[in-house]
């Protein structure tokens, strides 16, 4: 079964190149010129992913990714002529998974885009221990959902990828180059704030205290690590 994805690009030449890349690769592609169609398709098929101009005529890029991530959990590629680091960060803050900067190589954007599938559809496959618990969290890999005292967290899919790493082995410090390894993948060259910004997201949705945390600790000068005691 073909992967759908939809790009959403102002620059229609592009737009229709990526278009025909793609499909070489057996994907189904859609596009869209404008934010509003972007949630119109949304809200009519199921994406495997969202390759994502920030700079799009009605909407802005990252209210978009807000605006998505308030009831999705559909990767989202950011494309985008802006390379400062800033942006990046802000592009991870509202939820996307991946960042590339125009002009790039077709070749690394397939690269990126099949590690992203292939993290997202591995907890797909059969696989009879895809539920543990730890504390009071009841992690289920096939269904890429957490619960904690029973009441459900919403986190993206990036997110989830990071919380289940550090929870899956507790009490292990990870540096911030080996999460961002093994998270982003190994085609990502992202700066290591890309980690912080997701621990900090997910401590704020996990966390009764952000600032007093209790699961995902800091090692300081290293890493993190999730608290087994």
């Amino acid at each position: 079964m073909k992967e759908n994805i939809l790009i959403a690009d102002v620059d229609k030449s592009l737009a229709k190149e990526l278009e025909y890349s793609l499909e070489q690769e057996d994907y189904s592609i859609d596009k869209v010129y404008s934010g509003r169609s972007i949630f119109e398709r949304l809200n009519k098929k199921n994406y495997d992913l969202v390759i994502l101009e920030l700079e799009m005529p009605d909407i802005n890029g990252l209210e978009i990714c807000r605006r998505v991530r308030a009831y999705s959990l559909v990767p989202i590629f950011i494309v985008s002529t802006n390379n400062e680091d800033i942006n990046k960060i802000l592009a991870f803050e509202y939820g996307a998974d991946d960042y590339l900067v125009k002009p790039f190589n077709i070749l690394e954007l397939k690269g990126r885009i099949r590690t992203i599938l292939r993290r997202v559809n591995h907890d797909n496959k059969k696989n009879t221990n895809h539920i543990f618990k730890i504390k009071n969290f009841i992690i289920n890999s096939l269904r890429r959902k957490i619960t904690i005292d029973n009441k459900d967290i919403r986190l993206t899919s990036k997110e989830f990828d990071l919380f289940y790493v550090l929870s899956s082995n507790p009490g292990k410090v990870f540096t911030r180059e080996e999460l961002l390894d093994k998270v982003w993948g190994y085609a990502h060259h992202g700066d290591v704030r890309t980690v912080d910004v997701h621990v900090r997201r997910i401590r704020e949705k996990i966390e009764k205290n952000a600032k007093d945390t209790q699961y995902i600790m800091t090692k300081w000068g290293v890493g993190y690590y999730f608290n087994n005691i």
